[in-house]
């Protein structure tokens, strides 16, 4: 008996050691990374010095629900992920998938929320939830819009969404707020039109810049712009007639020297004749 004590402590003794290097590391980690490696690292913890009992789908869902609830948005969409990977037919799996698309569209990044967004529309086309879904997936692309000098993908590709899903789901309450950001992204557009409108006007290309103001006029006449887009076309129309009569006497001017040496020939040949 006092050997098999004595092995035990020398087993414990054996473990110390580990044990103080994962303290320090969890101790290390927690100040470089603050909560979400502390969640990280009392899960580690939980595995193996803890309890390794799971929790069931509610739990799971409770838990992520609290974590969103409390911003902690990272620890919310790994609680998700645990329900839809580990109970996949779960009732609260199809509440899991929307959930973590929530948390990583809070969480800011609107690339991977809006897969995870487009991905529940296609393998639950006739969820209610749907036209919430169809909404922020115009909302991914509308946060990642940036300056009006800037390339208008994102707005174009959220005013699609915000337009389809007013079409498909008109009376919808989420239909409502998507007309008005519909509105958002059409004056986006619109500025971005005058925008480079005006980058040809400052370059004297008016042809151009004509072009893109009567666009404006032609596809956003009520977002702002349309007066000062008008009053571009009207100064536009008057640099290019002007350049126009420009090259209009250029040929008028040369004909003229072109007579007046004629003349002088005609007048050589005369006295080369006479003398």
């Amino acid at each position: 008996m006092r050997r098999k004590t004595g092995s035990m402590n020398e087993s414990n003794l054996s473990l110390w050691p580990a044990v103080r290097i994962a303290a320090a590391l969890v101790l290390l980690l927690s100040l470089l990374n603050g909560c979400v490696v502390l969640d990280s690292a009392a899960g580690v913890i939980d595995r193996f010095f803890g309890e390794v009992d799971e929790k069931t789908p509610p739990e799971l869902l409770m838990d992520g629900q609290e974590y969103l609830e409390a911003g902690r948005y990272q620890s919310a969409a790994e609680a998700f992920q645990q329900i839809t990977d580990r109970y996949p037919y779960s009732p609260q799996a199809i509440r899991a998938e929307l959930l973590m698309a929530d948390a990583v569209f809070k969480r800011e990044d609107y690339a991977l929320a809006y897969e995870l967004y487009d991905e529940f529309e296609r393998l639950h086309p006739r969820n209610e939830n749907v036209p919430f879904v169809i909404y922020r997936k115009g909302m991914c692309h509308l946060e990642r819009v940036s300056t009006i000098d800037r390339d208008q993908t994102h707005t174009r590709a959220a005013r699609d969404e915000f337009e389809r899903l007013v079409r498909q789901f008109p009376e919808d309450r989420y239909a409502k707020l998507a007309r008005i950001k519909i509105r958002k992204c059409l004056i986006y557009l619109a500025e971005y039109e005058l925008y480079v409108g005006h980058f040809y006007f400052k370059r004297g290309d008016f042809r151009a810049a004509m072009g893109r103001y009567q666009y404006i006029i032609r596809n956003y006449p009520d977002m702002g712009q349309y007066h000062e887009a008008l009053e571009y076309i009207r100064i536009c129309q008057e640099k290019l007639a002007e350049e126009e009569a420009e090259h209009q006497e250029e040929p008028e001017e040369i004909s003229e020297a072109e007579e007046e040496v004629e003349e002088k020939e005609e007048e050589l040949e005369t006295e080369a004749e006479k003398s």
